[in-house]
């Protein structure tokens, strides 16, 4: 179901390029500021591992350096049929994870010191199962083309604004307000969908939803009380938001915490 809601979302975020674009500038400003989007995202997406871990301020460990960690990225890898990521260690009280890189050969999984302090190696063990699930279903590569069609449509909303000609200056106002909105919508309901598709993939790679389901209230709680500010861009690939409150609204990258946790605690 996740999967298909995704689908249908591509299409509408699609559809609304091809309708704004070919209101504003026909056929021909579809194509062009398609492939300026797709050009401008295609960098982003290649090193968006290095991009992310950078900005994120997390540093790769080795072996050594904890093993504890190492072996249950090692099972869970083993689990989901994926090769061992790189692991990276962010030093902030905040629980928190993510995974990021362009596929299962590419990838890297980076940990709070502070989840791995207040989880419990099977939590813990969980976690690392949604993360690798997000790798395992390149929902970097999805989240980047629906960047690309997202940032289409704002510069053309913006061509619309400034160039649309006193004839059609009302409806230039319109398109340049509404198209990003609705493109900024339908952007965040393809990331709400994705952290519950990782949630059941991860929680099927490890047997066992009720340890993510419990996880995942801890989380809530530690962010809470230790939010941590980070990019803006990157927001949407943690487990939780790291800018603490609660994940509500049309544009919240997160589900509900509690909508999670009842979907998860429903597969038992």
């Amino acid at each position: 179901m996740n999967n298909f809601k995704t689908v249908i979302l591509l299409a509408a975020i699609s559809g609304l390029l091809i309708a704004v674009g070919g209101a504003v500038g026909g056929s021909g400003g579809v194509i062009i500021f398609g492939f300026i989007a797709l050009a401008m995202n295609l960098g982003s997406y290649w090193k968006s591992a290095d991009i992310v871990l950078r900005s994120s301020k997390a540093v790769e460990i080795e072996k050594k350096d904890d093993p504890h960690l190492f072996n249950l990225i090692e099972e869970v890898s083993s689990l989901a049929n994926m090769p061992m990521p790189r692991v990276y260690i962010m030093d902030t009280p905040q629980p928190n994870a993510f995974a990021t890189g362009r596929n299962p050969k590419h990838a890297a999984v980076a940990v709070t010191t502070g989840i791995q302090q207040m989880l419990s190696a099977r939590e813990l063990r969980a976690v690392l199962g949604h993360e690798l699930a997000h790798v395992s279903n390149r929902d970097i590569l999805i989240s980047s083309i629906v960047a690309s069609i997202a940032s289409a449509i704002s510069m053309i909303s913006w061509m619309a604004l400034w160039f649309g000609g006193r004839r059609n200056a009302m409806a230039s106002i319109v398109v340049a307000l509404m198209a990003p909105l609705a493109a900024g919508i339908i952007q965040s309901a393809i990331s709400r969908s994705r952290e519950f598709e990782a949630d059941h993939d991860g929680a099927n790679f490890v047997n066992d939803p009720l340890a993510l389901a419990s996880a995942l209230e801890k989380i809530e709680m530690g962010v809470n009380r230790s939010p941590r500010e980070v990019s803006k861009a990157t927001a949407h690939l943690y487990i939780a938001n790291p800018f603490g409150g609660l994940s509500r609204g049309f544009f919240s990258t997160h589900p509900s915490t509690e909508e999670r946790v009842r979907r998860l605690r429903s597969m038992m």
